[in-house]
């Protein structure tokens, strides 16, 4: 149990240092003003961030995530793989179940973590040296919002958070298990680390378009109110006003930015994991007088087993 928490822990930052320039690119597509767009598409949004705010513009609010992806990683792979323990098989519906079940779960720390980082990402907006910090960092952000709003206020986005992460891990840990069991990952595989590599991003990518229409409203939700003016009333109301102004590609703004993230944040976090879980219980695993070696391999290769 433990050993799924700190391989969870190590797998979270290695993700996030990856990772990080893009998600901020994803955020200022997703919720800017389509009546004033300031960036044309994913590669001109990443350019216009480094020549206006430098490259530490693509690091605003990384601290959030350093701080909260660590402990969402722990959480995720801890309760997925103790999940996978009491269902007791390991089949692909009972891999989705966990998923979705660790999923539901880190939503307690996820959705304040995500409105801390997309209000520093969106501060200072095209500015290289802020004229006025609303926020020092990500945990003066929470502060302030608790302060002036309560509890709710920083879990605004807590029902988008919860609609998105439930099946959103579900696949990821069903497609992550389909794809080592179709790939062969075994421990002798001269070509078993990029096989897990190859399997862990396009379990993120999998991941992610299967909920991403309501990924751009969460940051929509947790980035209104940012200027002192409240638009939206709800994520249906997100939802109408949207579709009437932006139409249907709204729910694919900032896809591009995400799949070019997805990909190696989730082969760096999944092959770290499974390795790292691999290597502390070879022993466990070895198999004895009484069990076919076969057998060992097959659960090794697969993340509830490991």
């Amino acid at each position: 149990m433990a050993l799924d928490f700190v391989a969870g822990c190590i797998g979270g930052a290695a993700g996030v240092l990856v990772g990080h320039p893009f998600d901020t690119v994803k955020v200022r597509l997703q919720v800017q003003n389509v009546d004033k767009p300031l960036y044309r598409g994913t590669f001109h949004c990443f350019q216009s961030i480094v020549r206006q705010e430098s490259m530490f513009g693509l690091y605003k609010g990384i601290g959030s995530p350093m701080m909260g992806l660590t402990f969402i990683n722990a959480i995720v792979f801890g309760v997925q793989g103790n999940t996978m323990r009491l269902l007791g098989q390991d089949t692909p519906m009972n891999q989705f179940l966990a998923g979705a079940a660790a999923g539901a779960i880190q939503c307690v720390i996820c959705c304040p973590m995500e409105l801390a980082k997309t209000r520093m990402q969106m501060q200072g907006t095209g500015e290289k040296k802020s004229k006025r910090k609303l926020y020092k960092n990500s945990l003066d952000c929470l502060v302030r919002i608790y302060n002036k709003e309560g509890v709710r206020g920083i879990n605004r986005g807590m029902v988008s958070t919860l609609i998105r992460e439930t099946p959103g891990f579900g696949v990821y840990f069903l497609a992550y298990d389909v794809l080592t069991r179709s790939l062969g990952c075994e421990p002798e595989d001269p070509y078993m680390i990029p096989k897990l590599l190859f399997a862990g991003g396009m379990s993120g990518i999998a991941s992610w378009i299967s909920t991403y229409p309501m990924d751009v409203i969460k940051s929509r939700l947790q980035a209104d109110g940012v200027g002192g003016v409240n638009q939206y009333n709800g994520i249906m109301d997100c939802v109408r006003q949207s579709w009437q102004r932006e139409g249907w590609r709204v729910f694919t703004r900032g896809l591009t930015s995400t799949l070019l993230r997805a990909f190696p944040v989730n082969a760096t976090t999944f092959a770290t994991v499974t390795l790292f879980l691999m290597y502390m219980r070879r022993d466990e695993e070895a198999p004895k007088d009484c069990e076919p070696a076969p057998h060992s391999l097959q659960q090794q290769a697969q993340p509830s087993s490991l």
